[in-house]
Formats: C-alpha cells, structure tokens, sequence
C-alpha cells in the first residue's frame, strides 16, 4: 500500500518543483532580446514575453489572488493583457494583436514572474489542498508553455532572412540510417485506456507525479480490432521519397480538406525544409543545416501524416491503440527537454521508443472520453472546450520537458498545423 506524504513533505516537493520549473522557463527565454521576445509570427505563436507573463498570471490568479487574504496584484491592467482563453476571467487583449504590446518591457515581465515567484513561494506552506493542487496545474500548464515557448520562437526565427539559430550547435556526426520499419502486433479485444479515476482530474492530488488532466479520464474499456504499430516513426530519409515518388502531387492520397490546404498553400515539403544547390536542408533552433535522413521526420500537419501513411500503404493508429502499445515503454526515457540548449530530433539508437523526438498524429479525433466532466470554475476551460475538429497527438517531443507525458497523455491540434515537432508513427489492420 502507498503511504501518503506528510503535508511536510509534499510543500517541499512542491516548491522544489515549483522553483525548477519556473527557473527552466527562464533559461530557455535568456538569449532572447526584448525585440525578440516582443514580435508575434503568425496567430497561432504567441511572443516570448507573452508566454513568460502568461504563465505567471496563471499562478497570480487562481492560486494568489482566489486563495492568499489580503494579497494585491502587480498591476491592475495586466489581467486584460496576460488572460489567454478563460472567459470567466473577462475581457481580454485579443489573440491575434500579442505582438503589438511592447511595453510592458521584457524586463517588468522578468520582475512581475520574480514578484510572483517570492509571493507564492511564501504563501506555499500555509495553501489549503486545493491551491496546492492549483500550483501543480500550474506547473503543468506552464511545462506546456516551455514547448509552446521554443516552437513559437523557432516559427519566428524562421520568418527572419537571417535564420538566427537560438542555440548555435555543434556539426551533427552522421548516423547510419535505420532498418526498414518494424512491425508491434497490437493488443486486441477489450483494453481500458485513460488516466485512473484517482488522477483523472484538473483538481489534482497529494502527489504530482499522479498528475493527470482532466481530458485523459475517465478510464474506460475501449475494443482494439488486430492491428500492428510501427516500432519507429518515418524519418526524414523516408519522407524525401515520398516526396520525389510525387506524394504532394497525387490527390489519390490525400483527404479532401488535405488537398486543399496543399494546393491553396503551394505545400511540397515538411515546414522548415528547403532544398539548396540539391541538397536538403531543415531549419531548427540551431540554424539551418543539412537534412538528417536518420532522424525523425517532424513539423509536419496531420493532412500530410495521413497522406504519407495512405502512400506507404499503411494508416494511423488510433490513439487506444497508441496508448495500450506505449503503456509497456517508460516515459522518462527518449530524447526530451531537460535542459537550455539545442533541441531537435534526433535519430533512433536503440530499440522501439514511444515518447519524445516527435509528437505522434493518432487517427482519433479529440473528443470527450464518456463520462468526461470538466472540473469547476475558471479552469474547467483549460481542455474541455476545445474538444472540436481537432486530432490527437501522443508522447511527447524533443520540446517536451521529461516527466511531463505519460501514455495516457493527450496533446491536440487543427489538421492543418505544423509548427509543433509533429511526426509520423504508421499501422496497419491485421
């Protein structure tokens, strides 16, 4: 039987996670200039500044404002400008226009997340259970917000003539390309999936390493048909010939919506790829280098997943059968974030992985799980509402900081969106 922790025990914990995550944020945003971390590339990127502010504005509200008496805001104005989706919340500065707001200065954004970092960490020990559980959201929510961070960066670094890496790296030492894919036969009959009902909640628990969102609950029984996985993802080396076998040309293989977005968008290529003088090239958080043929194939939408899986002569896996093929795979291990530094794919050296390098497109719409409730208040907003044309990614990126995922972790985007390290894992029916 688990023991529980002494209320003790787990405010140190807390803080302790507490102070590492915010002190990670810092790092990744510190070569950034105020002009860097002011522009907004595109409506779905939101700056730098933006992010750093917003994350701290989670804390200050829902755990300082709603639950320590008597404590203030930093400033009254900055809700309207740091408030994202929360309708609870108000009014708030529109989406789109983040890139206009260029004061305050990156500098009083360091200094509102250090008044916040003192004010929480002092009201840390005294919290009732479901303020402790709020920082906990808190801290997950701004792990979500680290990848967001770099992703968001890296589309605006792109847009510059220049390509300024954020992180010079060193040169990549070639890897040999791997074998051809390997096949997992899958788990079929009944197979529950989902977080346990005991995690499977925005309102936490005493331990975070139990930590679930409410979107990965309840558990429930789902019917897996004879299917196979893939014991890799497609590498870039796979995807060239895709590409030179016409992939992006053959309507055959795409959704309609799919081939719509190719033509209207001119798309020939995974986002970030070029070719120069024959030779393709990929543009990452350490400048533009060679393509890797190893190395996983990443930034590309789900309308090209999808396209690229109907061309191998394979599909997606749904994300049951994802979830029970990765429930046997640690998610501590693969390549994931841990530290400030160069962050990309890398090419697979050891056996079958399920978490990090690329996040996974899965066949499966996002939809609520039955019996799926929101939890209450303001961050009942967090993951239900946007259970809408969206599709399931799973387990993890490069970008993803370790110990955030799990397999019962759901990620979502729209089909059309690639700047996220988004990647391919094939199936098939048996």
């Amino acid at each position: 039987m688990r023991t529980k922790a002494s209320p003790a025990a787990r405010s140190t914990a807390l803080e302790t996670r507490f102070h590492a995550i915010r002190a990670l944020t810092r790092g990744l945003a510190a070569p950034l200039s105020d002009a860097d971390a002011t522009v907004q590339s595109m409506d779905d990127a939101s700056p730098a500044k933006w992010h750093l502010a917003h994350t701290s504005w989670f804390f200050e509200t829902f755990v300082l404002r709603d639950h320590v008496p008597g404590y203030r805001l930093h400033d009254e104005a900055w809700p309207f400008l740091f408030n994202s989706y929360y309708e609870t919340e108000g009014q708030r500065h529109a989406r789109p226009r983040r890139g206009m707001l260029t004061r305050p200065s990156l500098a009083q954004v360091l200094d509102y997340r250090a008044a916040v970092d003192a004010a929480l960490l002092d009201a840390l020990p005294g919290l009732p259970e479901p303020a402790r559980a709020l920082v906990e959201l808190g801290c997950q929510h701004e792990q979500q917000h680290q990848e967001l961070l770099l992703t968001d960066i890296l589309h605006l670094f792109a847009q510059n003539p220049l390509e300024p890496p954020l992180w010079p790296g060193d040169r990549k030492v070639p890897v040999a390309m791997p074998g051809p894919i390997g096949w997992i036969e899958g788990k079929t009959g009944a197979h529950d999936i989902g977080a346990l009902p005991s995690t499977s909640s925005t309102n936490g628990t005493d331990a975070f390493s139990n930590f679930a969102f409410d979107c990965e609950g309840p558990r429930h029984a789902v019917q897996l048909h004879p299917h196979a996985i893939a014991d890799r993802t497609v590498t870039n080396g796979e995807w060239i010939a895709f590409i030179e076998d016409g992939g992006y040309r053959m309507p055959s293989h795409w959704l309609s919506d799919g081939w719509a977005w190719v033509q209207r968008e001119d798309i020939a290529a995974p986002l970030y790829w070029a070719q120069r003088d024959g030779i393709w090239t990929r543009f990452g958080l350490d400048g533009r280098r060679p393509l890797d043929p190893a190395a996983p194939v990443t930034h590309v939408s789900f309308f090209e997943a999808d396209a690229y899986a109907s061309w191998a002569g394979a599909r997606l896996p749904t994300e049951a059968e994802w979830e029970a093929a990765a429930a046997a795979h640690d998610p501590l291990a693969g390549n994931q974030l841990d530290t400030p530094g160069p962050v990309e794919p890398r090419p697979s050296t050891s056996g079958p992985a399920f978490f990090g390098d690329v996040w996974e497109w899965t066949g499966s719409a996002y939809r609520p799980y039955p019996g799926f409730r929101p939890a209450e208040g303001a961050v009942g907003e967090y993951n239900g509402k946007f259970m809408s044309g969206q599709f399931v990614l799973r387990g993890g990126s490069c970008a993803t900081p370790r110990g955030h995922v799990r397999p019962s972790y759901r990620n979502f985007f729209y089909p059309h969106q690639r700047w996220q390290f988004t990647g391919v894992r094939l199936a098939r029916d048996l």
